[in-house]
């Protein structure tokens, strides 16, 4: 997949890097030539100089066709111009942006934008939203074989109950967290767009379980 990060402090460098030694092509944008010193020299992503909201530097980012973008400059401004661009005008699917104001996060989640706040921010958080499908172990017990994850829920379900995605004996829903609210009373939910759902499952039907995601529910 590729991803554009725009913003190459010492979050969008770590990011890249990371995306990178996921696999992943990646291009970092910044408006000072200076901040891609923060890059290691082994780096072989492209670096453009520009704003995220300058149509001609995202071009040459490969805005077009990129799989995902995070916005994670030092502007809560500018990281929601710049995911909404990559959303609206770009098409890009999996969008992020960085906020240091946390009540704002409602009013752009409203906008069908995550959202990370300073104060809660982990590069794996946006690693996770860049990569929906990505099947990271949040908890295994000492066996191994009884795992917790967290996924996003697909567009697909939303609207659906969460019930159908559930597996007899192997995976169940025990909480999920919704408009930055947790919420243990799962029973009967109907999913929302950009619920964050965990599972507790066993490490067999891990498989199943993200094939089950990726289908269009009836």
């Amino acid at each position: 997949m590729h991803i554009v990060v725009v913003g190459c402090g010492r979050v969008g460098s770590g990011l890249a890097v990371q995306l990178e030694a996921a696999g992943h092509s990646v291009s970092v944008m910044d408006r000072s030539p200076k901040a891609f010193r923060r890059l290691p020299p082994g780096f072989s992503g492209r670096t453009i100089v520009g704003s995220g909201f300058d149509r001609e530097a995202l071009d040459d980012a490969g805005a077009r066709g990129a799989g995902g973008l995070a916005a994670v400059t030092n502007g809560d401004n500018s990281n929601i111009l710049c995911a909404r661009i990559a959303r609206e005008n770009y098409g890009i699917s999996n969008v992020v942006a960085r906020i240091y104001d946390p009540r704002r996060a409602v009013i752009y989640q409203r906008l069908g934008i995550p959202t990370v706040a300073t104060v809660a921010w982990t590069t794996t958080q946006v690693m996770r939203w860049l990569l929906p499908d990505d099947d990271t172990v949040e908890w295994h017990d000492a066996t191994g074989n009884l795992l917790l994850v967290e996924r996003i829920l697909p567009d697909a379900w939303a609207g659906k109950p969460l019930s159908g995605l559930e597996i007899a004996g192997g995976a169940k829903i025990v909480s999920l967290v919704r408009n930055n609210q947790p919420r243990l009373d799962v029973s009967g939910l109907i999913g929302q767009e950009d619920d964050v759902v965990h599972f507790v499952l066993t490490r067999e039907t891990l498989g199943e379980l993200d094939a089950r995601l990726l289908e269009v529910p009836s």
